[in-house]
């Protein structure tokens, strides 16, 4: 793991997403389709290991099994994670949920079997640090799932849409990142590139 202290974009993300938490239950519910179809994809089996970065309430929980192995959930907001512990209890899902930064994961080298990314590479202040994170917690062969929002691949973004993130990068998510330019940086290999709806894309790959 590599050292890496917390910067005031990091603080300002828990602070919005604290803010946020009321609410994000129920814009987040367009979402729950695509969520499962990400989820299923992977095509999971009971003995492995499972980490969800960036878990926010726990909206990925209901799409997982409860004859999962071991599922562990971070967020960097204690809020969030706090409203995900209840409804995992509700669910009766084992989780290991902490409050932890995307781009300074706590845990071990090469000790999970999939990671989950749902809105959460277009938020993280520095996204390649976050799927270097991923690539170094993945067992070779590990598979990955990120639901975002990106810019198509192969284009620029408009004008338009370069002046429209200077207001969403501040207060949502910034939605001009190019995902092939990500992990060019990191040793993960896109799979699967498909769109979504609007300028969201599921992107699925392993790390070799």
């Amino acid at each position: 793991m590599v050292a890496r202290r917390s910067t005031l974009a990091d603080q300002w993300n828990k602070v919005r997403y604290t803010l946020y938490m009321p609410i994000y239950d129920i814009i987040e519910r367009i979402f729950s389709s695509y969520r499962a179809r990400s989820i299923a994809a992977l095509q999971l089996k009971p003995h492995e290991r499972v980490l969800i970065v960036g878990a926010g309430t726990g909206l990925d929980l209901p799409h997982l099994s409860t004859e999962q192995a071991a599922i562990a959930a971070i967020d960097l907001t204690p809020a969030m994670v706090n409203k995900l512990k209840r409804k995992a209890k509700k669910l009766n899902l084992a989780v290991e949920a902490q409050v932890m930064n995307a781009q300074q994961l706590d845990f071990k080298d090469e000790s999970f079997d999939a990671v989950i990314l749902h809105l959460i590479v277009a938020v993280v202040p520095d996204p390649v640090q976050c799927l270097q994170e991923v690539a170094r917690v993945l067992k070779p062969e590990g598979r990955f799932t990120m639901m975002d929002k990106f810019i198509t691949a192969g284009q620029k973004p408009s004008l338009y849409r370069r002046s429209l993130n200077l207001v969403t990068r501040v207060l949502f998510t910034d939605i001009n990142r190019d995902v092939d330019i990500l992990l060019a940086q990191v040793p993960l290999e896109k799979q699967v590139d498909e769109p979504l709806f609007s300028i969201f894309r599921l992107v699925q790959g392993i790390r070799p």
